[in-house]
């Protein structure tokens, strides 16, 4: 059934935790140090991180990937005599002892031979993955690499497989579960049918995963066998024993245009006491107009009297998930989610502590060796190590002491000769920074013309796209544009409203976004910024900026995928806001394109989200303020020199997480303004990307 290897000194299965006991007899650190390489833990000089592991003398420290802190085994020969946590600040132990430590796996995908063989294999059939399973079949673990485990392992097997047969299994909220899996794998053949889509025109195939989808919710059950299998919902059902109380549950209102409103305002008018409840004091305002524009009485309480009047809707500001019903008592309550119509877990606020930033400076600790490193004077050079040498300082009372330098290799500058080397004292580390290009530079030759050459080309490169685009900009300046006004009490309320905590690039690049759109001069502003950094909420505030100046906003995207995203999250963040809101790509029918187009022309339509058809010639806008661009890489060139022209008349905003060369040169040399984000979201998590740009699979979960 199972081929595993196992080590000779404790006759363990490689694939399995290890357990250290302190006490423990019988252990080996040179084959320790194999089974934590088989678990895909890195060894290094230092630890830092999770995942990773070194050995000095009889110390092997390790840092469990599901621990808080690091742990330092002291070993005694093949006996562990001790095992303490410690710091990775400075790397001092900790006061606490602990009686035993289990290593397990740090990645779904181990690096066995088999997978490093299948890697290897592939290299040539899929030259774009090429880096990718290059690192895979050296045994080097990659970030993403789980994405294409259908094609790298023999024989995948659901999680069911590896429960006893005792085990009972619970699914909670079932209807949650089995639509969440069938969003999953019609985004995963979406994504594969695009990309034989473009191999049609002459792109790469796509890797085929051969079946490896996602489990279906009813496939896992059948995997379950005999076991156990309990369903947790709020919905009936035959074979569950449902617990019920004297309420039910009000009707449901995600992504509807009015929300709730109109179901309050009907249950007031038959009679009803209903209570709506918003976490922001601006959305208790706003819910007291829009009730007011419906002639329903509305009263805005810091807190529910005793007794309730009939007739009434209580607006108070408190924090809830869901509301509830008692037809009794004739008695309603609604979250902030149900009443504007949005989704209910987007209301979830959780105060967290904002993230610091993250600068590039090179921090002499975390490099490793073999990194690549950029000198201001000399260019590109790979890191050796930290060496420690005796100086003096000169004169007739010289004195010597020791100072530590990092040792940086250069290409020789002759052929067939070492490398030259170059010890950069640590009180110019401002000299240095971490190399950000591709995976492989070349190295630059010390005191040859190399590195002075190309940042010679790389000037002239700057000056040639700066003569091309001096009209456009100097067009661009001197025109008058459309200055919007300052914000209106909607848009307090908009941004109160956010469930989350801004960072501190968020505020300041939403600062500056509003200070260009209130200028007379067109604003052509770059936002650069990592996938889920909150790039689309600055587009989200600066449209509905647009909107209340009485402009259009169209917002244009590369794919009808991102078309219907931004559809979603643009129509829960206006829900309960009077801005129409419409979609523009291939899976709109032809009536439903005509009438877009119909309502563009005549100015019905504030915001519109769509693919490059919006740029044809046949779209026609009747008051257009502002364009928001996103991925802008991502489009052709008939389509840039588009963007070109508009630039001269309306405000653009463009997002992007990797901008092109020439868009972020223009940034960088103030030609272009430009804006980036680096702080992340409080908790956020990795995306990979890569593998999803060549449609090989999806991020596994």
């Amino acid at each position: 059934e199972q081929i595993r290897q196992f080590s000779v000194a404790d006759q363990r299965s490689l694939t399995e935790p290890i357990a250290l006991t302190a006490g423990g007899r019988g252990y080996n650190l040179p084959d320790l140090s194999r089974q934590l390489v088989d678990l895909a833990y890195v060894r290094v000089d230092m630890v830092t991180r999770r995942g990773e592991f070194a050995v000095r003398g009889g110390i092997l420290d390790v840092f469990a990937a599901v621990a808080e802190h690091p742990v330092r085994v002291e070993f005694f020969g093949d006996e562990v005599e001790q095992l303490r946590e410690f710091s990775v600040a400075d790397q001092r132990s900790l006061s606490t002892e602990v009686d035993e430590v289990e290593l397990p796996p740090t990645r779904e995908l181990l690096l066995t031979d088999s997978v490093r063989q299948r890697a290897r294999e592939m290299q040539h059939e899929f030259p774009s993955l090429g880096q990718l399973l290059a690192k895979i079949s050296e045994g080097i673990p990659v970030e993403g690499m789980e994405s294409l485990a259908p094609v790298l392992v023999d024989r995948l097997v659901p999680l069911t497989h590896y429960l006893p047969a005792s085990a009972a299994i619970a699914v909670l909220s079932p209807e949650r579960v089995a639509s969440r899996a069938v969003s999953l794998l019609e985004t995963n053949r979406e994504f594969l049918t695009a990309a034989w889509h473009a191999a049609t025109i002459g792109a790469e195939a796509p890797i085929d995963l051969d079946g490896g989808d996602f489990v279906t919710v009813n496939g896992l059950r059948k995997a379950a066998g005999d076991r156990n299998w309990f369903t947790i919902s709020a919905f009936d059902a035959d074979d569950v024993e449902v617990v019920r109380i004297d309420a039910a549950e009000p009707p449901g209102f995600a992504g509807t245009s009015g929300g709730g409103v109109d179901h309050v305002v009907d249950r007031v008018r038959a009679g009803w006491t209903m209570i709506v409840a918003a976490a922001g004091h601006g959305l208790v305002e706003r819910a007291a107009d829009v009730l007011g524009e419906h002639e329903v009485a509305a009263r805005i309480v810091d807190e529910l009297p005793d007794s309730l009047d009939a007739g009434v809707a209580y607006l108070v500001q408190a924090e809830l998930e869901h509301g509830f019903e008692v037809p009794e008592l004739q008695l309603g309550l609604l979250s902030e989610a149900e009443f504007y119509g949005r989704s209910v877990g987007y209301n979830s606020r959780q105060p967290k502590k904002l993230a610091s930033r993250r600068t590039n400076v090179v921090d002499p600790l975390q490099l490793k060796a073999g990194d690549f490193v950029v000198h201001a004077t000399h260019g590109i050079g790979r890191f050796l190590e930290l060496v420690q040498r005796e100086v003096s300082t000169g004169g007739r009372n010289a004195v010597k002491s020791q100072r530590e330098f990092l040792l940086i290799e250069y290409a020789p500058s002759k052929r067939g000769y070492p490398g030259d080397k170059l010890y950069v004292p640590t009180d110019q580390l401002d000299l240095l920074s971490r190399y950000v290009g591709g995976e492989a530079p070349t190295l630059s030759k010390m005191g040859g013309s190399d590195w002075a050459a190309a940042k010679g080309k790389a000037r002239r490169a700057v000056r040639d796209i700066a003569v091309e685009l001096v009209k456009l900009y100097s067009a661009r300046m001197s025109s008058k544009g459309f200055a919007f006004g300052p914000d209106t009490p909607w848009q307090r309320e908009l941004e109160e409203a956010f469930p989350f905590v801004e960072t501190p690039d968020q505020l300041t690049t939403i600062d500056e976004v509003k200070r260009d759109m209130e200028s007379p001069i067109p604003m052509d502003r770059l936002l650069a910024g990592d996938v889920g950094y909150g790039k689309t909420e600055v587009a989200v505030r600066a449209a509905f900026k647009a909107v209340q100046s009485g402009k259009q906003v169209v917002m244009i995207v590369p794919t009808t995928l991102l078309v219907k995203q931004h559809v979603e999250t643009f129509a829960e963040r206006y829900a309960g806001f009077p801005i129409h809101l419409r979609a523009l790509s291939r899976f709109q029918s032809d009536r439903e394109a005509r009438e877009t187009l119909d309502g563009l022309a005549a100015g019905t339509i504030d915001v519109v989200i769509g693919t490059h058809r919006i740029l044809s010639q046949g779209v026609q806008f009747k008051d257009l303020g502002l364009v928001i661009i996103d991925e802008e890489q991502r489009f052709g060139v008939k389509q840039k020199e588009r963007f070109k022209e508009m630039r001269a008349s309306v405000d653009i905003l463009t997002l992007t997480a990797t901008p092109i060369p020439r868009t972020l040169n223009l940034g960088l040399h103030k030609l272009r303004d430009i804006t980036t984000i680096t702080t992340p979201p409080p908790g956020r998590l990795p995306i990979i990307t890569e593998v999803r740009k060549y449609s090989d699979a999806l991020v596994r979960q």
